[in-house]
């Protein structure tokens, strides 16, 4: 099918200037003498941030942040590299989670609610699990304390990928896995080559969101306390900290433009340049009007010296696939070679493999008699896994009735469950107006590649504007008009969530098959009838994923949004955020606990009861 180790598309070298350079030539050319100035300030940059991590500190030493402005750009460099390195393992573990979630059924089973849960505990709940054991880890040295503010990073980033991989991979078309099976690629080779490039377009597009959600909960992150000291590391993230206790308008006004020059920079140099690499893992033949485009990735294809290394990088990461065969190594070699150009050629010829769909649907008809006739244990597994999986939460649930009882008493329970049913009233009417609002808009946008890349880095920056820097306005208006705080700091809780929304949904509509486009203004489809049978289906999963993790994300913002501080100003909301930031504040571990649980329990049952089956009619309509 798709072709992820090759180095550029077939016709890329013909659209390169140098394409018709002679073989030999071994020399570097204009385009190398360009670009060598640019590697080596982004190298010589994250060479010095990352000595700047590992220097030496001692738990209680004060930690000063300079609200000059010549500060920024270290503080800029300092907190990219750790969105960066939160990035890096945020994608690991996606791959690891969608890989197993998506093809082990009984792994599913407890891998998507351990993420529900996972999603919907707060930032601050990481943080004080995880700051103590990394300080240990690398005792008088910073690199623990960057460990734990990478790691909180890493929380605000991980779930939304891996549920939109893991959303992709349920979701490939039949006729390609029908494709797989025939020419017996193994796991290994069936992800490198289908699942993953199929994925890419959507994965990429929420690796932006979560970097924009690494920005959001920036200052959590490098501004920690812990064993009644106050730790800040040097960033954007403890600048806004700082910042806000001082009542530092300017301050503010600052770290507002030094986050606007991140989101360029890393747009332009990082996330430009991959989508329009992964514009040929698009599901079409022709690419009509949707091509991306990046002035970086042109000006390397033009790069002698830049074209021979990402060859010979290619060359051998093609290598990697014949690790894991599924069978005999030179059988499956041959096998494997002759799946690679079949594959990449049933994109334009997907007709042709009704022939193979009968012969590996007598193929899986062989297996499953076979596994028909394999002994009792194999029958009664998935029994088997589903009771451990019922006695585990039963004795969770005897557990947490025990704490409970002995701990904070079942009348603070109850009043935490209603502070939950209101939290979830404002989740949901936000989530539904956003959806209303976003869908749309973003359909159009991802239907016209021209605004998408213009309205990108746009939508990062807002997805990435942490809601913190709204508090002087918020606190003013609201004591100015005399507002309610349960009314109007609940479009907070949203603010930077909603992005999920509209990101996902550009993301699905960008990968709408031209040929699909064409065929429907051929039958004349217009207005409403052209939304319900062809644009709402065809985005509908990414909207999900997108729904979901807005959804989680608006979970976790309510701490941050039904409590509000300028200064010695405070703003309180009804709710369970509110409750937990409270409790926070008061150094009460318990009640910080039992809002905690709460808040998952919620989460779970939302998904359980509602999200997860909006997934299954998508899968059994092929959405």
């Amino acid at each position: 099918m798709f072709e992820l180790f090759l180095p550029r598309r077939a016709g890329a070298a013909a659209t390169a200037p140098t394409a018709a350079a002679p073989a030999s030539a071994s020399g570097p050319n204009r385009w190398d003498w360009v670009l060598l100035p640019l590697v080596l300030a982004v190298l010589a940059a994250a060479g010095f941030g990352a000595m700047q991590m590992a220097r030496p500190f001692t738990l209680g030493q004060p930690t000063a942040i300079a609200l000059d402005a010549a500060w920024l750009p270290y503080y800029l460099l300092r907190t990219m590299l750790r969105m960066f390195m939160a990035l890096g393992c945020s994608l690991l573990f996606a791959f690891v989670f969608a890989s197993v979630a998506a093809k082990y059924r009984p792994a599913g089973k407890v891998l998507l609610p351990l993420l529900d849960v996972l999603q919907s505990v707060p930032i601050l709940g990481f943080q004080a699990i995880a700051i103590a054991p990394f300080i240990a880890l690398f005792p008088g040295n910073l690199l623990g304390v960057e460990c734990a503010a990478i790691f909180a990073i890493f929380t605000s980033q991980a779930w939304n990928m891996a549920f939109s991989l893991y959303q992709s991979m349920r979701n490939v078309p039949a006729e390609l896995n029908e494709a797989a099976r025939v020419f017996c690629l193994s796991g290994w080779q069936r992800f490198w080559r289908l699942e993953l490039p199929y994925a890419m377009p959507n994965l990429l597009w929420n690796m932006m969101m979560s970097m924009s959600g690494g920005w959001f909960f920036l200052v959590a992150a490098e501004a920690i306390s812990v064993a009644g000291q106050d730790i800040k590391l040097p960033g954007i993230g403890a600048y806004i900290a700082v910042a806000i206790e001082t009542e530092n308008g300017r301050a503010i006004a600052l770290a507002i433009a030094a986050m606007l020059a991140g989101i360029v920079l890393y747009d332009q140099l990082f996330f430009r340049p991959l989508l329009a690499w992964a514009d040929k893992f698009r599901f079409e033949d022709t690419q009509g009007d949707t091509a991306q485009r990046s002035w970086l990735l042109d000006w390397g294809r033009r790069s002698r010296w830049l074209r021979r290394l990402t060859d010979h990088f290619w060359r051998a990461m093609r290598g990697t696939l014949g690790w894991f065969p599924s069978g005999p190594a030179a059988a499956r070699a041959r096998k494997n070679d002759r799946a690679a150009s079949a594959l990449s050629r049933c994109m334009a010829a997907l007709a042709a493999l009704a022939p193979l769909a009968s012969f590996a649907a007598q193929v899986r008809h062989s297996r499953n008699a076979g596994s028909a006739r394999s002994g009792p244990l194999a029958r009664h597994a998935p029994r088997i896994w589903d009771a451990a999986i019922v006695l585990a939460s039963l004795l969770a649930a005897w557990q947490l009735a025990a704490f409970v009882h002995g701990t904070v008493g079942w009348p603070e329970v109850a009043h935490v469950g209603w502070l939950g049913m209101i939290t979830l009233l404002r989740v949901m009417v936000l989530i539904a107006l956003a959806s209303l609002l976003w869908v749309p808009v973003a359909v159009w946008i991802g239907l016209r590649p021209q605004w998408a890349q213009g309205v990108q880095a746009v939508a990062q920056f807002l997805a990435a504007f942490p809601v913190n820097l709204m508090f002087p306005v918020v606190v003013y208006l609201m004591v100015a008009f005399r507002l309610n705080p349960n009314i109007w700091l609940s479009p907070l809780m949203v603010f930077g969530t909603q992005w999920y929304i509209l990101f996902n949904v550009v993301a699905g509509a960008s990968s709408i098959p031209n040929e699909l486009r064409l065929a429907a203004d051929n039958l004349g489809l217009k207005g409403w009838l052209k939304w319900k049978r062809v644009f709402l289906p065809a985005v509908f999963p990414a909207y999900l994923t997108g729904a979901i993790t807005a959804c989680g994300g608006s979970w976790n913002a309510s701490i941050v949004a039904e409590y509000v501080t300028w200064g010695r100003t405070t703003l309180a909301a009804d709710g369970l955020g509110s409750y937990i930031k409270q409790m926070t504040d008061a150094g009460d571990f318990h009640r910080i606990a039992l809002g905690i649980g709460v808040m998952c329990i919620f989460v779970m049952v939302l998904n359980r009861f509602f999200w997860n089956r909006l997934y299954r009619l998508a899968e059994d309509r092929g959405l």
